[in-house]
Protein backbone atom coordinates (compact mmCIF):
# COMPACT_ATOMS: atom_id res chain seq x y z
CA UNK A 1 0.00 0.00 0.00
CA UNK A 2 2.88 2.34 0.78
CA UNK A 3 4.25 1.96 -2.74
CA UNK A 4 0.85 2.74 -4.23
CA UNK A 5 0.43 5.87 -2.18
CA UNK A 6 3.99 7.01 -2.82
CA UNK A 7 3.55 6.61 -6.55
CA UNK A 8 0.19 8.34 -6.55
CA UNK A 9 1.23 11.30 -4.39
CA UNK A 10 4.08 12.03 -6.76
CA UNK A 11 1.45 12.50 -9.43
CA UNK A 12 -1.00 14.52 -7.35
CA UNK A 13 -1.02 18.31 -7.01
CA UNK A 14 -0.36 19.62 -3.54
CA UNK A 15 -4.04 20.46 -3.07
CA UNK A 16 -4.83 16.74 -3.12
CA UNK A 17 -2.56 15.65 -0.32
CA UNK A 18 -5.42 15.52 2.14
CA UNK A 19 -4.99 11.87 1.26
CA UNK A 20 -2.60 11.37 4.16
CA UNK A 21 -5.46 11.99 6.55
CA UNK A 22 -7.16 8.80 5.37
CA UNK A 23 -4.22 6.41 5.10
CA UNK A 24 -4.54 4.92 8.57
CA UNK A 25 -8.20 3.91 8.69
CA UNK A 26 -9.17 1.02 6.42
CA UNK A 27 -12.78 0.53 5.43
CA UNK A 28 -13.83 -3.03 4.74
CA UNK A 29 -17.24 -4.28 3.72
CA UNK A 30 -16.43 -8.01 3.55
CA UNK A 31 -18.55 -8.76 6.58
CA UNK A 32 -21.55 -7.14 4.91
CA UNK A 33 -21.42 -8.97 1.58
CA UNK A 34 -24.81 -10.57 2.08
CA UNK A 35 -26.36 -7.90 4.26
CA UNK A 36 -30.11 -7.57 3.91
CA UNK A 37 -32.14 -4.84 5.56
CA UNK A 38 -34.60 -5.53 8.31
CA UNK A 39 -38.17 -4.41 7.78
CA UNK A 40 -38.71 -0.80 8.77
CA UNK A 41 -41.64 -0.14 11.05
CA UNK A 42 -41.09 3.38 12.29
CA UNK A 43 -43.53 6.09 11.25
CA UNK A 44 -42.20 9.53 10.44
CA UNK A 45 -43.47 12.90 9.31
CA UNK A 46 -44.36 13.45 5.67
CA UNK A 47 -42.29 15.94 3.67
CA UNK A 48 -45.28 17.62 2.01
CA UNK A 49 -44.89 21.40 1.81
CA UNK A 50 -47.70 23.95 2.00
CA UNK A 51 -48.80 25.54 -1.28
CA UNK A 52 -46.58 23.22 -3.35
CA UNK A 53 -48.07 20.40 -5.42
CA UNK A 54 -47.10 16.89 -4.43
CA UNK A 55 -45.29 15.12 -7.27
CA UNK A 56 -45.53 11.34 -7.38
CA UNK A 57 -44.01 8.44 -9.27
CA UNK A 58 -46.79 6.20 -10.51
CA UNK A 59 -44.34 3.59 -11.78
CA UNK A 60 -41.12 3.20 -13.71
CA UNK A 61 -39.54 0.60 -15.96
CA UNK A 62 -36.32 -0.09 -17.77
CA UNK A 63 -35.15 -2.36 -20.49
CA UNK A 64 -32.70 -5.03 -19.37
CA UNK A 65 -29.30 -3.37 -19.03
CA UNK A 66 -26.87 -5.20 -21.31
CA UNK A 67 -23.13 -5.24 -21.83
CA UNK A 68 -22.35 -3.15 -24.90
CA UNK A 69 -21.76 -5.20 -28.00
CA UNK A 70 -24.41 -7.80 -27.15
CA UNK A 71 -28.10 -8.04 -28.07
CA UNK A 72 -28.68 -4.30 -28.66
CA UNK A 73 -25.60 -3.76 -30.82
CA UNK A 74 -27.51 -3.39 -34.11
CA UNK A 75 -30.06 -0.91 -32.74
CA UNK A 76 -30.09 2.86 -32.52
CA UNK A 77 -30.60 4.73 -29.22
CA UNK A 78 -34.18 5.72 -30.04
CA UNK A 79 -35.02 2.02 -30.56
CA UNK A 80 -34.01 1.20 -26.99
CA UNK A 81 -35.69 4.34 -25.62
CA UNK A 82 -38.87 3.45 -27.51
CA UNK A 83 -38.82 0.00 -25.89
CA UNK A 84 -38.71 1.62 -22.44
CA UNK A 85 -41.61 3.93 -23.34
CA UNK A 86 -43.69 1.03 -24.67
CA UNK A 87 -42.90 -0.94 -21.52
CA UNK A 88 -44.09 1.99 -19.40
CA UNK A 89 -47.30 2.30 -21.40
CA UNK A 90 -47.95 -1.42 -20.99
CA UNK A 91 -47.12 -1.38 -17.26
CA UNK A 92 -49.26 1.64 -16.38
CA UNK A 93 -51.94 1.61 -19.13
CA UNK A 94 -51.70 5.40 -19.14
CA UNK A 95 -53.51 6.92 -22.15
CA UNK A 96 -50.91 8.52 -24.42
CA UNK A 97 -53.01 11.62 -24.85
CA UNK A 98 -52.87 12.57 -21.16
CA UNK A 99 -49.07 12.86 -21.18
CA UNK A 100 -48.25 16.57 -21.28
CA UNK A 101 -44.50 16.36 -21.78
CA UNK A 102 -41.64 13.90 -22.29
CA UNK A 103 -38.04 14.46 -21.14
CA UNK A 104 -35.15 12.06 -21.71
CA UNK A 105 -31.50 12.15 -20.76
CA UNK A 106 -28.59 10.92 -22.84
CA UNK A 107 -24.84 11.50 -22.93
CA UNK A 108 -23.24 10.32 -26.17
CA UNK A 109 -25.72 11.47 -28.77
CA UNK A 110 -26.46 9.81 -32.07
CA UNK A 111 -26.24 12.71 -34.53
CA UNK A 112 -29.24 11.49 -36.55
CA UNK A 113 -31.50 11.61 -33.49
CA UNK A 114 -30.05 14.44 -31.42
CA UNK A 115 -33.43 14.95 -29.72
CA UNK A 116 -33.81 11.28 -28.90
CA UNK A 117 -36.78 11.97 -26.60
CA UNK A 118 -38.84 13.20 -29.53
CA UNK A 119 -37.87 10.39 -31.90
CA UNK A 120 -38.52 7.71 -29.27
CA UNK A 121 -41.88 9.27 -28.35
CA UNK A 122 -43.04 9.34 -31.97
CA UNK A 123 -41.84 5.78 -32.44
CA UNK A 124 -43.77 4.67 -29.35
CA UNK A 125 -46.99 6.15 -30.71
CA UNK A 126 -47.28 9.31 -28.66
CA UNK A 127 -49.12 12.18 -30.27
CA UNK A 128 -47.07 14.50 -32.44
CA UNK A 129 -48.69 17.24 -30.35
CA UNK A 130 -46.81 16.05 -27.20
CA UNK A 131 -43.62 18.11 -26.74
CA UNK A 132 -40.40 16.26 -25.94
CA UNK A 133 -36.85 17.37 -25.30
CA UNK A 134 -33.52 15.78 -24.40
CA UNK A 135 -31.14 16.82 -21.62
CA UNK A 136 -27.54 15.90 -20.95
CA UNK A 137 -25.63 16.09 -17.67
CA UNK A 138 -23.26 13.14 -17.90
CA UNK A 139 -24.15 10.30 -15.51
CA UNK A 140 -26.97 12.30 -13.92
CA UNK A 141 -28.78 13.02 -17.20
CA UNK A 142 -31.83 10.95 -16.22
CA UNK A 143 -31.80 12.68 -12.83
CA UNK A 144 -31.99 15.98 -14.68
CA UNK A 145 -34.83 14.64 -16.82
CA UNK A 146 -36.75 13.66 -13.67
CA UNK A 147 -36.23 16.93 -11.86
CA UNK A 148 -37.18 18.84 -15.00
CA UNK A 149 -40.45 16.92 -14.88
CA UNK A 150 -40.84 17.67 -11.19
CA UNK A 151 -40.41 21.38 -11.91
CA UNK A 152 -42.97 21.34 -14.72
CA UNK A 153 -45.54 19.69 -12.46
CA UNK A 154 -44.78 21.61 -9.26
CA UNK A 155 -45.09 24.92 -11.15
CA UNK A 156 -48.46 23.93 -12.58
CA UNK A 157 -47.28 23.85 -16.20
CA UNK A 158 -48.01 20.13 -16.56
CA UNK A 159 -49.90 17.38 -14.75
CA UNK A 160 -48.33 14.31 -16.37
CA UNK A 161 -44.71 13.94 -17.46
CA UNK A 162 -42.75 10.94 -18.70
CA UNK A 163 -39.06 11.15 -17.78
CA UNK A 164 -36.32 8.73 -18.71
CA UNK A 165 -32.96 8.21 -20.29
CA UNK A 166 -31.07 6.08 -22.78
CA UNK A 167 -27.53 5.14 -23.74
CA UNK A 168 -26.23 2.88 -26.48
CA UNK A 169 -22.52 2.31 -26.07
CA UNK A 170 -22.50 -0.38 -28.76
CA UNK A 171 -22.52 2.25 -31.51
CA UNK A 172 -20.93 5.51 -30.45
CA UNK A 173 -20.19 8.21 -33.04
CA UNK A 174 -16.60 8.03 -34.35
CA UNK A 175 -15.62 11.20 -36.17
CA UNK A 176 -13.26 11.91 -39.01
CA UNK A 177 -10.27 14.02 -38.04
CA UNK A 178 -10.83 17.77 -38.08
CA UNK A 179 -8.69 18.15 -41.19
CA UNK A 180 -10.77 15.53 -42.99
CA UNK A 181 -14.02 17.12 -41.87
CA UNK A 182 -12.87 20.51 -43.10
CA UNK A 183 -11.89 19.08 -46.48
CA UNK A 184 -15.21 17.31 -46.92
CA UNK A 185 -17.14 20.46 -46.04
CA UNK A 186 -15.03 22.55 -48.39
CA UNK A 187 -15.53 19.99 -51.16
CA UNK A 188 -19.25 20.26 -50.68
CA UNK A 189 -19.02 24.01 -51.24
CA UNK A 190 -16.65 23.83 -54.23
CA UNK A 191 -18.37 24.92 -57.45
CA UNK A 192 -15.87 23.90 -60.14
CA UNK A 193 -13.77 20.87 -60.96
CA UNK A 194 -10.63 22.96 -60.53
CA UNK A 195 -11.63 23.92 -56.98
CA UNK A 196 -12.30 20.29 -56.12
CA UNK A 197 -8.97 19.09 -57.54
CA UNK A 198 -7.14 21.84 -55.68
CA UNK A 199 -8.70 20.73 -52.40
CA UNK A 200 -8.01 17.04 -53.07
CA UNK A 201 -4.35 17.79 -53.75
CA UNK A 202 -4.01 18.80 -50.09
CA UNK A 203 -5.21 15.41 -48.85
CA UNK A 204 -2.78 13.46 -46.64
CA UNK A 205 -3.13 9.92 -45.30
CA UNK A 206 -3.11 11.12 -41.68
CA UNK A 207 -6.40 12.88 -42.45
CA UNK A 208 -7.98 9.42 -42.20
CA UNK A 209 -7.09 8.97 -38.52
CA UNK A 210 -10.42 8.85 -36.66
CA UNK A 211 -11.30 10.70 -33.46
CA UNK A 212 -12.39 8.06 -30.98
CA UNK A 213 -14.69 9.03 -28.09
CA UNK A 214 -13.32 8.69 -24.57
CA UNK A 215 -14.81 8.92 -21.09
CA UNK A 216 -12.48 11.79 -20.27
CA UNK A 217 -12.76 15.28 -18.82
CA UNK A 218 -12.47 18.02 -21.41
CA UNK A 219 -11.06 20.44 -18.84
CA UNK A 220 -8.35 18.07 -17.56
CA UNK A 221 -7.98 15.46 -20.35
CA UNK A 222 -8.04 12.79 -17.64
CA UNK A 223 -10.16 9.68 -18.02
CA UNK A 224 -12.67 9.00 -15.29
CA UNK A 225 -11.00 5.66 -14.50
CA UNK A 226 -7.65 7.38 -13.96
CA UNK A 227 -9.32 9.90 -11.67
CA UNK A 228 -11.03 7.08 -9.76
CA UNK A 229 -7.68 5.38 -9.27
CA UNK A 230 -6.13 8.56 -7.88
CA UNK A 231 -9.14 9.11 -5.63
CA UNK A 232 -8.94 5.58 -4.24
CA UNK A 233 -5.25 6.02 -3.46
CA UNK A 234 -5.84 9.44 -1.93
CA UNK A 235 -8.35 7.96 0.52
CA UNK A 236 -6.24 4.85 1.12
CA UNK A 237 -8.81 2.49 -0.33
CA UNK A 238 -7.03 -0.76 -1.04
CA UNK A 239 -7.42 -3.07 -4.04
CA UNK A 240 -8.84 -5.76 -1.74
CA UNK A 241 -11.48 -3.42 -0.36
CA UNK A 242 -12.51 -2.41 -3.86
CA UNK A 243 -12.77 -6.02 -4.98
CA UNK A 244 -14.76 -6.91 -1.86
CA UNK A 245 -17.23 -4.12 -2.55
CA UNK A 246 -17.60 -5.13 -6.20
CA UNK A 247 -18.24 -8.73 -5.15
CA UNK A 248 -20.88 -7.47 -2.71
CA UNK A 249 -22.62 -5.54 -5.51
CA UNK A 250 -22.68 -8.54 -7.86
CA UNK A 251 -23.75 -10.97 -5.13
CA UNK A 252 -26.64 -8.78 -3.99
CA UNK A 253 -27.71 -8.10 -7.59
CA UNK A 254 -27.74 -11.83 -8.35
CA UNK A 255 -29.79 -12.48 -5.23
CA UNK A 256 -32.27 -9.71 -6.13
CA UNK A 257 -32.53 -10.99 -9.70
CA UNK A 258 -33.11 -14.58 -8.60
CA UNK A 259 -35.77 -13.49 -6.08
CA UNK A 260 -37.66 -11.40 -8.67
CA UNK A 261 -37.01 -8.11 -6.88
CA UNK A 262 -35.87 -6.25 -9.99
CA UNK A 263 -39.47 -5.66 -11.01
CA UNK A 264 -38.68 -2.51 -12.98
CA UNK A 265 -37.13 -4.61 -15.76
CA UNK A 266 -39.48 -5.18 -18.71
CA UNK A 267 -38.84 -7.70 -21.51
CA UNK A 268 -37.69 -6.36 -24.86
CA UNK A 269 -38.19 -8.26 -28.12
CA UNK A 270 -35.12 -7.21 -30.08
CA UNK A 271 -35.93 -7.12 -33.81
CA UNK A 272 -34.49 -10.19 -35.48
CA UNK A 273 -33.36 -11.65 -32.17
CA UNK A 274 -34.79 -13.31 -29.07
CA UNK A 275 -36.63 -11.48 -26.31
CA UNK A 276 -34.27 -10.10 -23.68
CA UNK A 277 -35.65 -10.48 -20.16
CA UNK A 278 -32.85 -9.71 -17.70
CA UNK A 279 -29.61 -7.81 -17.14
CA UNK A 280 -26.61 -9.71 -18.45
CA UNK A 281 -23.73 -8.03 -16.64
CA UNK A 282 -24.31 -9.58 -13.20
CA UNK A 283 -21.32 -11.87 -12.68
CA UNK A 284 -20.51 -12.91 -9.11
CA UNK A 285 -16.93 -14.16 -9.07
CA UNK A 286 -14.41 -14.76 -6.32
CA UNK A 287 -11.84 -12.50 -4.73
CA UNK A 288 -9.16 -14.88 -5.98
CA UNK A 289 -10.27 -14.51 -9.60
CA UNK A 290 -10.70 -10.75 -9.28
CA UNK A 291 -7.21 -10.41 -7.83
CA UNK A 292 -5.73 -11.82 -11.04
CA UNK A 293 -6.83 -8.83 -13.13
CA UNK A 294 -4.31 -6.15 -13.99
CA UNK A 295 -4.88 -2.43 -13.30
CA UNK A 296 -6.93 -0.83 -16.06
CA UNK A 297 -5.77 2.80 -15.84
CA UNK A 298 -2.69 3.55 -13.73
CA UNK A 299 -0.19 0.84 -14.58
CA UNK A 300 1.34 -1.07 -12.92
CA UNK A 301 0.46 0.30 -9.47
CA UNK A 302 -3.21 1.21 -9.84
CA UNK A 303 -6.04 -0.54 -8.01
CA UNK A 304 -8.98 0.10 -10.37
CA UNK A 305 -9.65 -2.92 -12.60
CA UNK A 306 -12.37 -4.17 -14.92
CA UNK A 307 -13.80 -6.18 -12.01
CA UNK A 308 -14.30 -3.22 -9.66
CA UNK A 309 -15.51 -0.74 -12.30
CA UNK A 310 -18.92 -0.33 -13.93
CA UNK A 311 -18.97 -1.65 -17.49
CA UNK A 312 -20.03 -0.02 -20.76
CA UNK A 313 -23.78 -0.61 -20.95
CA UNK A 314 -26.71 -0.32 -23.32
CA UNK A 315 -30.18 0.38 -21.92
CA UNK A 316 -33.04 2.78 -21.33
CA UNK A 317 -35.44 3.71 -18.53
CA UNK A 318 -38.73 5.59 -18.25
CA UNK A 319 -40.93 6.83 -15.40
CA UNK A 320 -44.48 8.12 -15.20
CA UNK A 321 -44.53 11.23 -12.99
CA UNK A 322 -47.76 13.00 -12.06
CA UNK A 323 -49.28 15.58 -9.80
CA UNK A 324 -50.72 13.60 -6.91
CA UNK A 325 -54.27 14.83 -7.45
CA UNK A 326 -54.11 13.86 -11.12
CA UNK A 327 -52.83 10.37 -10.33
CA UNK A 328 -55.57 9.77 -7.77
CA UNK A 329 -58.24 11.14 -10.10
CA UNK A 330 -57.12 8.64 -12.73
CA UNK A 331 -57.32 5.77 -10.23
CA UNK A 332 -53.60 5.20 -9.77
CA UNK A 333 -51.89 4.19 -6.53
CA UNK A 334 -48.51 5.92 -6.73
CA UNK A 335 -45.32 4.24 -5.55
CA UNK A 336 -43.54 7.26 -4.10
CA UNK A 337 -43.30 11.01 -3.75
CA UNK A 338 -40.37 12.84 -5.32
CA UNK A 339 -39.29 15.32 -2.67
CA UNK A 340 -36.32 17.65 -2.22
CA UNK A 341 -33.35 17.45 -4.54
CA UNK A 342 -30.05 19.26 -5.04
CA UNK A 343 -27.30 19.53 -7.62
CA UNK A 344 -23.69 20.21 -6.64
CA UNK A 345 -20.39 20.88 -8.39
CA UNK A 346 -16.78 20.51 -7.27
CA UNK A 347 -13.24 20.61 -8.63
CA UNK A 348 -13.28 18.26 -11.65
CA UNK A 349 -9.64 17.28 -11.19
CA UNK A 350 -9.30 16.10 -7.60
CA UNK A 351 -12.94 15.80 -6.52
CA UNK A 352 -14.51 14.57 -9.75
CA UNK A 353 -16.38 11.67 -8.13
CA UNK A 354 -17.24 13.11 -4.70
CA UNK A 355 -20.67 14.43 -5.68
CA UNK A 356 -22.57 12.19 -3.21
CA UNK A 357 -20.46 13.45 -0.30
CA UNK A 358 -21.34 17.06 -1.07
CA UNK A 359 -24.95 16.51 -2.12
CA UNK A 360 -26.08 14.21 0.70
CA UNK A 361 -25.91 16.69 3.63
CA UNK A 362 -27.45 19.45 1.53
CA UNK A 363 -30.49 17.44 0.53
CA UNK A 364 -30.95 16.09 4.07
CA UNK A 365 -30.84 19.59 5.53
CA UNK A 366 -33.21 20.86 2.86
CA UNK A 367 -35.69 18.12 3.75
CA UNK A 368 -35.20 18.48 7.51
CA UNK A 369 -33.93 14.92 7.85
CA UNK A 370 -30.88 13.22 9.28
CA UNK A 371 -28.90 10.27 7.97
CA UNK A 372 -30.63 8.07 10.54
CA UNK A 373 -34.04 8.89 9.05
CA UNK A 374 -33.13 7.29 5.71
CA UNK A 375 -34.35 3.72 5.24
CA UNK A 376 -32.93 3.01 1.77
CA UNK A 377 -29.79 4.42 0.19
CA UNK A 378 -29.29 4.13 -3.57
CA UNK A 379 -25.94 5.53 -4.72
CA UNK A 380 -24.58 5.27 -8.23
CA UNK A 381 -21.58 2.93 -8.31
CA UNK A 382 -19.21 4.20 -11.00
CA UNK A 383 -16.27 2.42 -9.36
CA UNK A 384 -15.82 0.56 -6.08
CA UNK A 385 -13.06 3.00 -5.19
CA UNK A 386 -15.41 5.92 -5.80
CA UNK A 387 -18.04 4.54 -3.42
CA UNK A 388 -15.51 3.72 -0.70
CA UNK A 389 -13.73 7.07 -1.07
CA UNK A 390 -17.08 8.81 -0.63
CA UNK A 391 -17.71 6.70 2.47
CA UNK A 392 -14.40 7.84 3.98
CA UNK A 393 -15.01 11.48 3.06
CA UNK A 394 -18.52 11.35 4.58
CA UNK A 395 -17.13 9.79 7.74
CA UNK A 396 -14.38 12.38 8.26
CA UNK A 397 -14.67 15.46 10.46
CA UNK A 398 -11.39 16.70 8.97
CA UNK A 399 -12.67 16.53 5.40
CA UNK A 400 -15.95 18.17 6.38
CA UNK A 401 -14.17 21.05 8.11
CA UNK A 402 -11.46 21.64 5.50
CA UNK A 403 -13.32 21.02 2.26
CA UNK A 404 -17.06 21.28 2.90
CA UNK A 405 -17.29 24.18 5.31
CA UNK A 406 -19.03 21.99 7.86
CA UNK A 407 -18.28 21.62 11.55
CA UNK A 408 -18.91 17.89 11.66
CA UNK A 409 -18.84 14.96 9.27
CA UNK A 410 -21.79 13.92 7.15
CA UNK A 411 -21.84 10.40 8.56
CA UNK A 412 -21.52 6.93 7.09
CA UNK A 413 -24.54 5.25 5.44
CA UNK A 414 -25.06 1.83 7.06
CA UNK A 415 -24.29 -0.96 4.59
CA UNK A 416 -27.38 -2.90 5.61
CA UNK A 417 -29.43 -0.09 4.03
CA UNK A 418 -27.09 0.62 1.12
CA UNK A 419 -27.62 -0.64 -2.46
CA UNK A 420 -29.00 -3.92 -1.16
CA UNK A 421 -30.31 -5.01 -4.57
CA UNK A 422 -27.00 -4.38 -6.30
CA UNK A 423 -25.85 -1.26 -8.10
CA UNK A 424 -24.25 0.10 -11.24
CA UNK A 425 -21.18 -2.13 -10.83
CA UNK A 426 -23.33 -5.21 -11.33
CA UNK A 427 -26.61 -4.10 -12.91
CA UNK A 428 -24.89 -1.87 -15.44
CA UNK A 429 -24.66 1.84 -16.11
CA UNK A 430 -26.15 3.24 -19.32
CA UNK A 431 -24.95 6.80 -18.69
CA UNK A 432 -28.20 8.55 -19.59
CA UNK A 433 -30.55 6.05 -17.93
CA UNK A 434 -29.14 5.24 -14.49
CA UNK A 435 -30.89 8.02 -12.56
CA UNK A 436 -34.35 6.54 -13.12
CA UNK A 437 -33.09 3.10 -12.09
CA UNK A 438 -31.82 4.55 -8.82
CA UNK A 439 -35.13 6.22 -8.00
CA UNK A 440 -37.19 3.14 -8.87
CA UNK A 441 -34.87 0.93 -6.84
CA UNK A 442 -35.36 3.22 -3.83
CA UNK A 443 -39.14 3.36 -4.32
CA UNK A 444 -39.47 -0.41 -4.75
CA UNK A 445 -37.23 -1.14 -1.78
CA UNK A 446 -39.25 1.19 0.45
CA UNK A 447 -42.47 -0.62 -0.53
CA UNK A 448 -40.91 -4.04 -0.03
CA UNK A 449 -39.18 -3.25 3.26
CA UNK A 450 -41.74 -0.91 4.83
CA UNK A 451 -39.45 2.12 4.96
CA UNK A 452 -40.46 5.73 4.42
CA UNK A 453 -37.48 7.69 3.10
CA UNK A 454 -34.97 6.83 0.41
CA UNK A 455 -31.90 8.84 -0.55
CA UNK A 456 -30.63 8.70 -4.12
CA UNK A 457 -27.21 10.16 -4.95
CA UNK A 458 -24.81 10.11 -7.88
CA UNK A 459 -21.59 11.60 -9.13
CA UNK A 460 -21.07 12.77 -12.71
CA UNK A 461 -18.41 13.96 -15.11
CA UNK A 462 -17.47 17.59 -14.71
CA UNK A 463 -17.24 17.20 -10.94
CA UNK A 464 -21.01 17.41 -10.58
CA UNK A 465 -23.45 15.48 -8.43
CA UNK A 466 -27.08 15.03 -7.50
CA UNK A 467 -29.13 13.85 -4.54
CA UNK A 468 -32.86 13.41 -4.06
CA UNK A 469 -35.21 12.31 -1.29
CA UNK A 470 -37.81 9.73 -2.26
CA UNK A 471 -40.73 9.24 0.15
CA UNK A 472 -42.81 6.06 0.07
CA UNK A 473 -46.46 6.58 -0.80
CA UNK A 474 -48.72 5.47 2.09
CA UNK A 475 -50.15 2.00 1.62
Amino acid sequence: MTSILTYTFKNLPSTSKWALRFSVRPLSCSSQLRATPAAQTKSKKTLAKPNIRNVVVVDGVRTPFLLSGTSYKDLMPHDVARAALLGLLHRTSVPKEVVDYIVFGTVIQEVKTSNVAREAALGAGFSDKTPAHTVTMACISANQAMTTGVGLIASGQCDVVVAGGVELMSDVPIRHSRKMRKMLLDLNKAKTLGQRLSLLSKFRLNFLSPELPAVAEFSTSETMGHSADRLAAAFAVSRTEQDEYALRSHSLAKKAQDEGLLSDVVPFKVPGKDTVTKDNGIRPSSLEQMAKLKPAFIKPYGTVTAANSSFLTDGASAMLIMAEEKALAMGYKPKAYLRDFVYVSQDPKDQLLLGPTYATPKVLEKAGLTLNDVDAFEFHEAFSGQILANFKAMDSDWFAQNYMGRKTKVGLPPLEKFNTWGGSLSLGHPFGATGCRLVMAAANRLRKEGGQYGLVAACAAGGQGHAMIVEAYPK
